[in-house]
């Protein structure tokens, strides 16, 4: 494989250091099974071929540079809650209103929800990190120590200390290379206690968790 000391060309120089979270990139991925990290230097299990490496590595030093909120999607499955970390959650139409976010063909979380055929988008606060970062660890209990009520039109949880959250019906599924492009119709939808502590999102940008207050002056 060669020097895997060596950053790649065309990647930032700090790319190391920027590298997303080991718990959030497992969330991308899915709950497979994962030996390494994704790190650039690293080895990473993409392919063999160098360049194929190199540019999978580019590919995600580049997106790490959209912003994004953290979500959790939830559903029952039977009488067992399901959760899953979601980077890739986006709203779609207004009429009829359609959101979508985007699970990894691996993920064990998301053929539960397919099944089940509703889901809730639980949108994080910015003190819910370790919300992020428990539904994104596989072969741990998920809910464990997190409050949570049914959704109104669903039944989905949704967790408490969230900002907002939208009740969802699986409108549509649809291929996307590894991923499932997958839009959900909004059955019912809230923002939470404008009067709560925390009324800022949980953020993540080039590897790191922000939030507005930090979001401009972290390095």
């Amino acid at each position: 494989m060669g020097d895997v000391s060596e950053i790649p060309d065309g990647i930032s120089s700090d790319a190391r250091d920027t590298w997303p979270h080991p718990e959030l990139i497992q969330s991308w991925l899915g709950d497979a099974e994962v030996d390494f990290e994704l790190r650039p230097g690293e080895e990473v299990a993409v392919h063999d071929d160098p360049e194929a490496q190199a540019a999978a590595r580019r590919f995600r030093d580049v997106l790490g540079c959209f912003a994004s909120g953290i979500a959790v999607v939830t559903t029952m499955s039977g009488d067992e809650p399901v959760g899953i970390t979601c980077q890739s959650f986006s709203s779609v139409s207004l009429d009829p209103p359609l959101i979508t976010f985007i699970p990894a063909r691996s993920s064990r979380a998301w053929p539960l929800i397919q099944r089940a055929g509703r889901f809730c988008v639980n949108i994080l606060a910015a003190d819910q990190e370790h919300v992020s970062g428990q539904m994104a660890t596989k072969g741990v209990d998920k809910f464990a120590g997190i409050d949570w009520t049914p959704a109104a039109a669903t039944g989905s949880p949704v967790i408490t200390g969230t900002l907002a959250h939208l009740d969802c019906t699986i409108h549509a599924v649809y291929e996307g290379g590894d991923h499932f492009i997958v839009v959900g119709r909004v059955e019912h939808l809230e923002t939470h206690d404008p009067q709560a502590a925390v009324t800022e999102p949980l953020l993540f940008f080039k590897g790191r968790y922000r939030t507005t207050d930090t979001a401009n002056t972290a390095s």
